[in-house]
């Protein structure tokens, strides 16, 4: 096939409109990045949140710095096995109701198509195309992948959103690995006597950040997520900190 030039060696009209046509339609959804995104952004948050929290209610108790440090080390390797065995147990059983609803429809498809033929048309016609067009396009769709088509339009099963336990428990822990060493590290750099201070003060900027950062890759506002990562970080470091000032002062 030969392309369809001019004789100046550049591309056609009708060649530029279809390369206008291939750009226009070239577009980036943030939705393929839902799975590993919230993982990592629970995983970093929790990292941030919980060990400043522990820090400071340790701190407010009235612990020497060297149990603060050797503590907040502690959870970090507690939180991080917890978020990774947490995560694969809650995204494997999201895996094993989607294998069940799958060897379900492929029963079905087995043992009565035409029904289900009927079936993923009715859903067509519900969203809008006649009977004749949804009688012939799912058809087709159950011609070149029934499965598929049952599990997309019918179970709303998607390749973007599909349960993948080991991917989210690295990422979870990875990610509240990385969360929990940011307070770590300021309360190995702070001085004794203003540890709470600093603590609180880089571990909110850290949550914004995050939060800024997060919203930014998932294409929302940055300001929404930057709010509310640090406010809710805020209230759970505030009230873990109140706690440990009372208990310690029962003590």
């Amino acid at each position: 096939m030969t392309l369809d030039t001019t004789a100046a060696g550049h591309a056609s009209p009708r060649r530029r409109g279809f390369m206008k046509m291939v750009r226009r339609h070239a577009e980036h959804h943030h939705s393929d990045r839902i799975g590993w995104l919230r993982a990592a952004v629970l995983g970093a948050n929790d990292g941030i949140v919980s060990t400043a929290s522990l820090v400071l209610g340790v701190a407010a108790a009235g612990a020497d710095h060297r149990t603060v440090l050797l503590t907040s080390v502690s959870g970090l390797i507690a939180g991080a096995m917890s978020m990774a065995a947490g995560e694969f147990v809650s995204v494997h059983s999201q895996e094993d109701t989607e294998n069940a609803d799958l060897a379900r429809e492929r029963a079905e498809l087995k043992q009565d198509p035409v029904g289900e033929q009927r079936e993923l048309a009715g859903i067509y016609v519900g969203r809008g195309l006649d009977r004749p067009l949804a009688d012939q396009v799912a058809g087709q769709l159950m011609a070149h992948d029934a499965l598929g088509a049952h599990a997309r339009d019918e179970l709303g099963f998607s390749e973007t959103t599909a349960a993948r336990p080991t991917q989210a428990a690295l990422a979870s822990a990875a990610s509240f690995s990385v969360g929990a060493a940011l307070p770590i590290g300021v309360v190995a750099t702070a001085s004794p006597q203003h540890l709470i201070l600093w603590v609180s003060i880089a571990s909110l900027g850290f949550l914004a950040g995050l939060g800024a950062v997060s919203a930014r890759i998932g294409g929302a506002r940055v300001w929404n997520g930057t709010w509310r990562v640090a406010f809710w970080g805020a209230v759970a470091m505030g009230v873990t900190a109140g706690a440990g000032a009372l208990f310690g002062a029962v003590a």
